[in-house]
């Protein structure tokens, strides 16, 4: 079982930065697909950025160039920093994790969820 928690959410101008935190609770993450997630009410939810074990990264189109997935295995954390921030990155933010096969931006792989946490732009 893996537990995942969110952190670094908030408010911010278009143009802005955040980088988004999620701690894992299994003693490690080898083996394991990480990622981030987003959803806006009504919405499906949409793949933002994945990490693979081999630390292989795979970043939506919508985000390329602005937003980076990084994991600091010392501290348990997998990270999100998103730079230059439009009023279309406001979603809620999920982390999530998996131990199959693949690793891309598909959810339906992902066991493992946080409980998310919102991220808010405003123009």
């Amino acid at each position: 079982q893996v537990q995942l928690e969110e952190s670094g959410g908030g408010s911010a101008q278009a143009g802005g930065s955040l980088r988004l935190s999620c701690v894992w609770s299994t003693y490690t993450s080898s083996g394991y697909c990480m990622g981030w997630f987003r959803q806006v009410p009504g919405k499906e939810r949409e793949g933002v950025a994945v990490v693979d074990h081999d630390d292989t990264t795979t970043v939506a189109d919508s985000v390329k160039g602005r937003f980076a997935i990084s994991k600091d295995t010392a501290k348990n954390t997998l990270y999100l920093q998103m730079n230059s921030l439009k009023s279309e990155d406001t979603a809620m933010y999920y982390c999530a994790a998996h131990s199959h096969w693949g690793c891309d931006l598909g959810d339906a792989a992902y066991d493992y969820w946080g409980q998310g946490t919102q991220v808010t732009v405003s123009s």
